[in-house]
């Protein structure tokens, strides 16, 4: 049993029958009142996001839960293949697990989230930026750089990104795995 002074970002609750991973929280003590926290639950079984308020000092239960390394490997028909960095063990997960699974280049390294009693995968988490080259784009146009303008750029494992006008064919390019968006050029 935990309390919600243990509440940490991260934190994995029982909460209305499922798995919630804490993405924010805030305690609050207004003027009149008592104090309460405010926080940002994660469903690792739906994904759905949703508020919460618990009263200070309410009591909830915590899932053990670890954090694995697991080495990209292969997609084929089973799903997407992974093998575990210390046991060399493989397992294959569905594409509806991962988080812009167009992203991952062979031999990536990720980290997951398993439920320690019943060794079932929460979540597949991809690195924060990967480094990919650019297959395919439209050359920009001289001069068009007044503004922040965008076009779209197929990088290597297909899938499609919005890039500065700058950009060319060959270009390696930086990009954050978890809103799909370009960073910066990479050297």
């Amino acid at each position: 049993m935990a309390s919600t002074s243990d509440i940490k970002k991260g934190l994995v609750i029982h909460f209305n029958n499922d798995l919630y991973s804490i993405i924010e929280f805030m305690h609050v003590k207004p003027g009149k009142g008592a104090a309460f926290v405010r926080t940002k639950l994660k469903s690792l079984t739906t994904g759905k996001v949703l508020d919460n308020t618990f009263p200070s000092g309410a009591k909830f239960d915590t899932a053990r839960v670890e954090r694995r390394k697991y080495q990209y490997l292969y997609k084929d028909d089973s799903g997407y293949n992974f093998m575990n960095m210390e046991t060399f063990e493989q397992i294959a997960l569905q594409e509806e697990m991962l988080t812009n699974p167009h992203f991952l280049q062979d031999g990536a390294e990720v980290e997951m989230l398993i439920h320690a009693e019943t060794e079932q995968v929460l979540t597949c988490e991809l690195p924060p930026n990967v480094v990919l080259e650019v297959t395919y784009t439209e050359p920009g146009l001289k001069g068009d750089t007044a503004t922040n303008a965008m076009k779209p750029a197929t990088v290597t494992g297909g899938a499609e990104v919005m890039v500065p006008l700058f950009i060319n064919e060959g270009d390696k390019i930086k990009i954050d795995t978890s809103s799909g968006s370009y960073m910066e050029r990479a050297k």
